[in-house]
């Protein structure tokens, strides 16, 4: 632990409260869970969405995708924001703000109110997943960096576990609705932890100006290291293979497999299982293999697993389980390809962390938001556009990451 164990730059709590390891970690995976939680607990749900307001299945995956867009502008505007402003406060702010929105998503009276307030719920929610990343490179750097990011996804990864399982008995006993007012109290819960324990971490003296050309000067810079944008597009690539699976998956397992909605809860939680357990020996890894190389070899299993699910949804042979393989295979590669990514991106910009975070989640949002739309416009009622854009942005994310950033891996 770095910075006399979290003791820095603790202007608004006591020292009392200053977290350990432990409780940080938790914090913080509780806070980045906000936003697979919001997107997986309610896609059980897409069916009943589409025929309680009346919408067609391309106008319920708009909601997916209006939460994701303002999600990346949040992250954009919110992370330099931060390092002028500090960590703890805007991440609470936005975490009361993302309660309040998913309250008003409960009560939404169509579709078209739905995707509105999607939009305002990401943007709010954008808060505490690009402040949590700043806050990791101002505490750790090195293999330190990676292995805690690593770590992380032990926390927020229970989210994907959880949420469908738990989204699917919500639709049972409340409707589409009671996921919602579920995702309030998710919320309310991560602001009343932020609010108590989460420490600032970022000292006034080495904030920066918050004036828009020093702003644009630190993107710009960012923009121009070729290695950053390799690894922002390694990571922002292999989220758009995920989401392709997480906003299609729904209606491929449930209509043309007639899998049920409990079963696709199960499901969809082990293939979250499946990244949580990649994502630890990711953590063991790091420090022993260098993070380039852990890397290539989660970006290469992603590859040939989404040429696996292709083959298998074209030739039509073995059914779920012919799909259901592969995609445990391709998810469960991304607990190599996320923790390293992230780590390498930001390794090398320790005096821009929430710039650099806001960048990165900014290149990852619009790729996924642009998925479901595009995946739709392929034949209904087959697994096919599913698993040609899971292996398209597979092949992609190893492309980006092998030519922009050859020359070996920048250590932080």
């Amino acid at each position: 632990m770095t910075q006399a164990d979290l003791g820095i730059g603790l202007e608004v709590m006591p020292s009392s409260a200053q977290p350990g390891r432990l409780r940080l970690l938790l914090i913080l995976g509780g806070v980045t869970a906000i936003g697979p939680v919001s997107i997986d607990a309610y896609l059980p749900a897409f069916p009943q969405i589409a025929d309680d307001l009346h919408a067609s299945e391309s106008a319920v995956q708009l909601t997916l995708a209006s939460f994701l867009v303002f999600m990346a502008i949040g992250q954009l505007t919110l992370g330099p924001l931060s390092d002028g402003w500090g960590r703890r406060r805007p991440v609470i702010i936005g975490l009361g703000a993302y309660t309040l929105a998913s309250l008003a998503c409960a009560a939404a009276p169509s579709v078209e109110m739905l995707v509105v307030l999607r939009a305002v719920q990401g943007l709010a929610g954008a808060a505490g997943v690009v402040i949590a990343r700043a806050v990791i490179r101002d505490l750790f750097s090195g293999s330190d960096l990676t292995r805690f990011f690593a770590r992380l996804t032990l926390v927020f990864g229970l989210g994907p576990i959880v949420a469908p399982t738990l989204g699917s008995l919500l639709l049972e006993v409340t409707g589409w609705r009671g996921v919602f007012v579920m995702l309030a109290g998710v919320g309310a819960a991560a602001t009343i932890a932020a609010f108590a324990w989460l420490p600032e971490t970022l000292p006034a003296d080495k904030r920066r100006t918050n004036r828009l050309p020093q702003m644009a000067r630190t993107m710009g810079g960012l923009l121009r290291d070729r290695r950053f944008v390799g690894y922002s597009l390694a990571m922002g690539l292999g989220f758009g293979g995920m989401f392709a699976y997480i906003g299609s998956s729904s209606f491929v397992m449930q209509d043309v497999f007639d899998v049920p909605a409990l079963t696709y809860g199960v499901l969809f939680g082990a293939n979250a299982f499946g990244f949580v357990m990649v994502g630890q020996l990711s953590a063991y890894l790091a420090g022993r293999v260098p993070e380039k190389v852990t890397l290539t070899a989660g970006l290469a299993i992603s590859t040939l697993a989404g040429a696996a699910l292709v083959t298998a949804s074209i030739v039509g042979v073995g059914g779920v389980v012919a799909v259901a393989v592969p995609l445990f295979f391709f998810i469960a590669s991304l607990g190599l390809v996320m923790p390293n990514a992230t780590a390498l991106a930001l390794s090398g910009h320790p005096e821009s962390a929430g710039s650099g975070s806001a960048l990165l989640g900014f290149l990852q949002a619009p790729i996924a938001a642009l998925t479901a739309p595009l995946i739709g416009l392929g034949p209904a009622h087959s697994a096919v556009p599913m698993a040609l854009a899971v292996a398209v942005f597979a092949a992609a994310a190893l492309f980006a990451m092998t030519t922009l950033t050859r020359g070996g891996a920048r250590t932080a």
